[in-house]
């Protein structure tokens, strides 16, 4: 018996993201209604509350899924680029062109602060500094990067490639901003290298 409800429970979670994901998509954050989104899947406003507070709630929960989302397909990316120092650049390059699609453009990088704050501060964005860390680490130990402090090193290119993404996200031409970010990203980067390419 708690299984099974517990089973509904994970399941009603599952479609309020679901849903808040395509409403959030298409309306924005401000002008998604919690009562059509609810009815859209059949639950009432009551399973939100108890799944997640509040629509800033769901909104957190629906950042946090395309955030992970994003990071792992960076990850992806970096893993086929060679070497640490390609998979660093590749990472964060990935990251900002992300800032181009849609979804990810309005949710995470539009409502996402304007609603939850300071994006460094999300739990996705830790978890991708975890990684960054190991790999600044590596490439201290293998003399490519300066011998840096290395969370300094690692929260600083994660930062420059999280508000070159805002950025983008936020300008009034995206597409011609990308490549801009994209070439500072990288120049800023390489600062960080032993011999600079």
């Amino acid at each position: 018996m708690a299984r099974r409800r517990a089973e509904t429970m994970e399941e009603n979670r599952a479609k309020l993201i679901a849903a808040a994901r395509k409403a959030f998509a298409e309306n924005g954050y401000a002008a998604a209604s919690m009562d059509d989104l609810t009815a859209d899947v059949g639950l009432t406003r009551g399973a939100l509350y108890h799944n997640f507070g509040d629509k800033r709630g769901l909104l957190a929960a629906v950042v946090d899924q395309i955030d992970t989302e994003m990071a792992k397909r960076a990850q992806e990316i970096a893993a086929e680029a060679g070497d640490d120092w390609q998979s660093l650049l590749a990472e964060g390059v990935a990251y900002i062109e992300m800032a181009l699609e849609p979804e990810v453009q309005r949710i995470v990088l539009l409502d996402g602060p304007a609603v939850l704050g300071d994006p460094s501060q999300w739990p996705s964005q830790n978890s991708c500094l975890k990684v960054t860390k190991r790999t600044v680490e590596r490439l201290i130990a293998q003399g490519i990067v300066k011998p840096i402090d290395v969370e300094a090193a690692a929260r600083l290119v994660s930062g420059a490639a999280l508000n070159a993404a805002l950025w983008v996200a936020a300008s009034d031409h995206p597409e011609e901003v990308l490549p801009k970010a994209v070439e500072a990203f990288r120049a800023m980067a390489e600062g960080l290298l032993v011999k600079p390419a």
